[in-house]
């Protein structure tokens, strides 16, 4: 089975009983292991010190204890035989007169690996220091005979299974200024494991899923977080928490005290791809100078391959289908975008002391842009009044063969209602002379007729910038420009492309929100309200209008009938260009984000995803000379910033 690089781990929660060995491995976790066997579960992790109990104070220097514990693992290792999935536990190692906090690597029916806590707690209600040394102590990676198995005992270690790496820092490891797992990522590790036992307290979930997030976003790594649960209540309530995290997002999470997995699917191929285009990910010694030095100090353990899990039948992870706008914080999204955009423009207009010109067709792209600018202006009167009125904002609409009467209508209404200078210059008549110099039959619709009409555009609005003393403000958005949906040195240019970093299905959100937060009590000439004209923006086809209306005089040219559905080729373009993944795993992601009920059968997203594929490459020379734009995102296509490709690149492997 095909894994798309994904690997499935789960985090077990356990109520466990305190110095008892044998319920705690022989009754819990056995039946937890079989569980995330029939779940395809790869990498099974569970608590600290979960086999003889976190709470066994004093008892920790109790020969039976110890015993009951290896005797316990060495049952659990039977277990794994012929599983093809690695178990964590975390039990009490003596070793060379010392006692260690360890998790142990169980595959295949052996010990493949001790790893021993390093950062020991010996304040508040911690008192690990009083029976436990550090794994610190153990810098050559001796050997230990344990459990019927002959392996490393070292927190150096790192552990292959399958095409998937990980290794291990234990509880309050994670807490110390530089926690093991910064060393463990830097040196080839995908995944940190981290069998806990933190006690709960009040805020301490919030803190703990801050660090949990900040680590795994910073060392750009999977996050396995497994917590005691039930242990002893003397004086501390463990509540079991769990949960996985891949890149600062949490994937899956469970805090309740009950016996259960938490299970998710970590994307590691997408982990190898961002490690890889971050230049910052380098190991520094203490006076600055890269270093990668503590690699040599790793051992690197080979475990045999992981379970064949079906990722077909079923992802355990969400697949957001509409990657930049999650509905989780698309209301921040769309105000700190708003905000990055107004401030980009603001800033290029400060330096130039220039008016703004802006082409509006009451279509989403130049609503937006126009909105924006409005924005900027708003801002910069606060210092200069006179300079910076709504009247130095220069709007012109420019009807043409296919402008619809509502379009126009809202085109003209906004402009008015935001009190700039409206302009109304039809480009017809200058068409149709064109036409006639260059030899074109007008009632030929093809792609002369429609690129005439963009380019006689743009060009009003490069001469009105000049007579005015004036930029001219772009309005093409990111989707156009990985499309190449742009007519070159038509719409495709201006001075400065405010749009240039924003994806349709955004424009739509931003033009939405801005609605309903920033216009409010702003009438229209015509009776509406600037929010009712920008809903009905919003809801109106998108469309060049190039071609003349129907019959009815509505909208004949349908972009996404033409090019395909934004909401595809959005996703398209943030998978490709955020993470580089392949087609191939694309179009599986696209499978599972779109289902059945949206429309979009398997078919349907093959097609479009090799049309965005085509589109992609044979378009980029277009996006090789684009206008200065504001970024706001962590996907974008300017040859200046974030992606530098040849224009005459191929596309048949990729095909």
């Amino acid at each position: 089975m095909k894994n798309y690089g994904f690997i499935r781990v789960a985090a077990a929660t356990i109520p466990t009983r305190v110095a008892n060995p044998s319920y705690n491995a022989g009754t819990v976790m056995t039946g937890l292991v079989m569980e995330a066997k029939e779940k395809g579960v790869s990498l099974l992790v569970f608590p600290e010190l979960s086999v003889s109990g976190y709470s066994c104070g004093d008892l920790f220097s109790q020969s039976i204890l110890l015993e009951r514990c290896e005797n316990e693992i060495c049952r659990l290792a039977g277990l794994t035989n012929n599983l093809n999935m690695t178990v964590i536990v975390g039990a009490p190692v003596k070793f060379q007169g010392r006692l260690f906090n360890c998790a142990v690597v169980i595959k295949d029916g052996e010990v493949k690996g001790i790893v021993p806590k390093t950062h020991l707690p010996g304040h508040g209600e911690y008192c690990e220091s009083r029976w436990f040394s550090s794994g610190n102590l153990l810098t050559h990676s001796p050997t230990i005979a344990y459990a019927g198995s002959n392996c490393i005992i070292s927190p150096d270690q790192i552990f292959m299974t399958g095409d998937s790496t990980f290794a291990i820092e234990i509880g309050e490891d994670l807490s110390s200024p530089i926690p093991p797992s910064s060393f463990h990522s830097l040196s080839g590790a995908q995944i940190i494991v981290n069998p806990s036992a933190g006690n709960e307290t009040v805020c301490r979930d919030i803190k703990r899923d801050r660090t949990l997030g900040d680590i795994s976003h910073r060392n750009i790594c999977g996050y396995i977080y497994a917590s005691a649960c039930d242990d002893s209540s003397s004086d501390l309530v463990f509540t079991g928490h769990s949960s996985v995290w891949e890149c600062g997002s949490r994937l899956s999470y469970n805090d309740s005290c009950r016996c259960c997995l938490t299970i998710a699917d970590i994307d590691c191929e997408k982990i190898d791809s961002l490690r890889r285009r971050s230049t910052t990910f380098v190991g520094i010694t203490p006076d600055g100078i890269r270093s990668d030095s503590f690699n040599r100090a790793y051992r690197h353990i080979v475990i045999g391959k992981g379970q064949d899990t079906d990722f077909e039948a079923r992802l355990e992870r969400n697949i957001e289908r509409h990657p930049f706008t999650p509905e989780s914080d698309l209301e921040y999204r769309c105000r700190k975008i708003l905000d990055l955009q107004v401030r980009g423009l603001k800033n290029r207009l400060q330096k130039i002391q220039s008016k703004a010109v802006i082409g509006i067709s009451g279509g989403l792209d130049s609503t937006l842009a126009l909105i924006v600018t409005a924005l900027a202006f708003d801002a910069l009167s606060k210092d200069d009044k006179e300079r910076w009125k709504p009247e130095n904002i220069i709007a012109v609409t420019m009807p043409g063969f296919g402008t619809t009467s509502r379009t126009k209508n809202n085109a003209w209404y906004l402009m008015q209602a935001l009190g700039v200078t409206c302009h109304e210059i039809s480009i017809v008549p200058a068409c149709i002379q064109h036409f006639k110099d260059i030899g074109h039959d007008p009632d030929e619709h093809d792609a002369t007729y429609e690129n005439t009409q963009a380019r006689e555009r743009t060009q009003i609005l490069m001469d009105i910038a000049n007579k005015y003393g004036g930029i001219v403000v772009g309005t093409g958005d990111l989707s156009e420009l990985a499309l190449g949906w742009a007519t070159y040195n038509g719409d495709h240019m201006s001075m400065y492309g405010v749009n240039a970093d924003i994806p349709k299905t955004l424009v739509r959100s931003l033009v939405q929100w801005a609605a309903e937060n920033c216009f409010k009590g702003t009438e229209a000439t015509d009776g509406r309200s600037v929010r009712e004209i920008l809903l009905d923006i919003a809801d109106t086809p998108i469309s060049p209008e190039l071609l003349p209306a129907d019959e009815n005089g509505e909208i004949r040219q349908v972009t996404e009938d033409l090019v395909g559905p934004y909401e595809l080729h959005d996703f398209f373009l943030y998978h490709f260009v955020r993470f580089g993944y392949s087609p191939e795993k694309i179009y599986f992601l696209a499978r599972k984000a779109f289902s059945f009920e949206t429309g979009y059968d398997g078919q349907t997203i093959k097609k479009w995803l090799n049309i965005f594929i085509r589109r992609f490459f044979s378009q980029q020379f277009k996006r090789s000379c684009m206008p200065d734009g504001p970024k706001v995102g962590s996907v974008g296509l300017s040859p200046r910033g974030d992606w530098h490709m040849a224009s005459d690149a191929w596309s048949d492997d990729f095909l």
